[in-house]
């Protein structure tokens, strides 16, 4: 295989149809959106039916939900007939406008980013959310491939259930067999969440370093890339902020990469999403096996609805892949691509592996064009505060804020913990630099730490 070195950047919360449905009628033969035959889900409020069409939008204020019960009522008994009603129930007050949003779709080329790779890489029409629920529970999946059984994130700030996941996971495969591999983070890394990467702190890096990593051609073989969460920079795509902010970080992780062309030529870029955020999309999720015995909360035999997926690289061709993926897909993939790696799970077992749907070039190709960034990226809004995945991630921060071992500088931390109560930048920079405060404990020792974080984010 002559690919050298995989890039995985996991967006979030937008589903297939509203991100890339425009290329059903582009001629690719992607099964997206019909705009002659425009699919509807009742409006049980009004009586009405609320039918897909184009949208410019940007943000839009009220988050629809997507927890496993949210889910089931949008799949509405395998017809796919639940988004706008689910919609109405989770936001009775919402306006005709905000529900004509679930089920509205981005027009060719609104995402300058995204739709150009789309453009010019093989997309995936067939690739699935692993579980009808939320990020929380999804990106489990793409790291360890089970969820251990839980299907719903641990929620609001001082929960005090968080979920500590010590399953194997697969970057301790990689470690194992010899595969160099890193996670780049905007803020906060949800992989922090697996006990066995604590082991592993030495391979998380700074999204800030990633073009001059790129430029200086530091790119091991593996590399998972997580967006920034919080803050005026958060740039995951996750309502109710301007999409655009997440498309220009996807600018900003393919365009190093396409600025040297000896590195691209051996690189695949993979650009995914966690999960369908609410948002209408057409085909329904096929049944599948449970990862594992955990099944008290939920059987785990559907994967949820269908998310972007799109395969970049000079290697590569335009086309568009039909089979079924998810994201244990990812661990089939890594098991397929380097021996002695194992799939983790009976679900990632069973995967399809992507690699076996598509075919190389011999040559690279050098007609890729730049990603192009919006001129106007608003930043992202501040909230009177945090919930859902966010809540769970104060949650994680809170529980490694307790682990530091330097006393001083843990009780800076701790002396802070009234920014909890403060708007969502507030509770956002809080979570950022408890998150930080562990890591360079942990890397540096207590010894070193005597600048900790009565203020801002070290410099990783």
């Amino acid at each position: 295989m002559p690919i050298d070195h995989i890039v995985v950047l996991m967006m979030e919360n937008n589903g297939f149809d509203r991100m890339l449905g425009w290329m059903g009628s582009a001629g690719r033969g992607v099964d997206g959106v019909d705009p002659s035959h425009p699919l509807s889900n009742p409006d049980d409020l009004d009586g009405s039916e609320v039918f897909q069409g184009e949208t410019r939008t940007r943000n839009i204020d009220r988050d629809p939900l997507h927890y496993l019960a949210n889910s089931i009522a949008q799949l509405d008994g395998g017809t796919n007939k639940g988004f706008v009603n689910d919609y109405v129930r989770t936001h009775p007050a919402s306006t005709p406008e905000e529900r004509r949003e679930i089920m509205a779709w981005y027009p060719r080329g609104f995402l300058p980013a995204l739709h150009t790779l789309a453009e010019h890489g093989v997309v995936f029409d067939r690739w699935f959310a692993s579980m009808p629920g939320p990020t929380w529970m999804n990106r489990l999946f793409a790291h360890t491939g089970t969820t251990l059984g839980h299907v719903a994130e641990p929620g609001s700030l001082f929960n005090p259930g968080l979920h500590i996941y010590d399953e194997r996971t697969l970057y301790d495969e990689l470690t194992d067999t010899g595969v160099p591999w890193r996670i780049y983070y905007g803020d906060v890394p949800q992989t922090l969440v697996l006990t066995h990467q604590w082991h592993h702190l030495g391979n998380y890096r700074a999204f800030k370093h990633w073009e001059d990593d790129v430029k200086a051609g530091d790119l091991p073989a593996y590399r998972f890339i997580e967006p920034t969460y919080f803050g005026p920079d958060q740039n995951d795509q996750h309502p109710p902020h301007d999409v655009m902010r997440g498309d220009e970080l996807i600018a900003k992780v393919y365009n190093p990469l396409r600025a040297n062309p000896d590195l691209f030529a051996r690189t695949l870029l993979i650009v995914l999403y966690d999960e369908h955020g609410g948002f209408f999309d057409h085909v329904v999720p096929p049944e599948t096996i449970p990862p594992d015995d955990h099944t008290s909360e939920y059987a785990f035999n559907r994967l949820g609805f269908r998310v972007p997926a799109i395969f970049v690289s000079p290697l590569l061709d335009p086309g568009v892949a039909h089979a079924v993926y998810d994201h244990t897909s990812l661990l089939k993939m890594a098991a397929g691509k380097w021996p002695g790696i194992k799939p983790l799970g009976r679900r990632a077992q069973a995967a399809n592996d992507p690699f076996a749907e598509l075919k190389w070039r011999e040559e690279p190709r050098t007609d890729l064009p730049p990603a192009p960034v919006a001129p106007d990226v608003q930043p992202a809004r501040a909230l009177p505060g945090i919930q859902g995945f966010k809540a769970s991630l104060f949650g994680l921060s809170h529980h490694l804020e307790r682990l530091i071992d330097h006393a001083g500088n843990k009780g800076a931390l701790m002396a802070r913990a009234h920014e909890a109560m403060e708007d969502s930048h507030g509770q956002g920079q809080l979570i950022t630099d408890r998150i930080e405060g562990f890591l360079t404990d942990r890397l540096s020792g207590p010894g070193l730490l005597g600048r900790l974080f009565g203020s801002r984010k070290a410099d990783r």
